[in-house]
């Protein structure tokens, strides 16, 4: 266990951050997971501009690497792009 104050606020504010973290971050896979089921051109585009903020959103936060975001953003833009040839 830490010896410092400082120490133990670092601990405590770290777990807080770490919650608030995780939480973004499953909220924003369970989007993901949304769009990718979503069959409409509409709802699709309207779903990717949220999961395109949030993607960016969690890069500038480093909880994910900022290529990892473009990655996911690029394979999500290709997906909403093709549902306009299949429907």
């Amino acid at each position: 266990m830490a010896n410092h104050k400082s120490a133990l606020k670092r601990i405590r504010a770290n777990e807080t951050k770490r919650l608030r973290n995780r939480y973004q971050h499953k909220t924003t896979r369970s989007y993901i997971k949304k769009l990718r089921e979503t069959t409409d051109k509409t709802v699709a585009i309207d779903v990717y501009k949220t999961v395109s903020s949030m993607l960016d959103r969690l890069a500038k936060k480093n909880i994910i690497h900022k290529k990892k975001a473009s990655n996911q953003k690029s394979k999500l833009a290709r997906l909403v792009n093709s549902l306009s040839v299949a429907a």
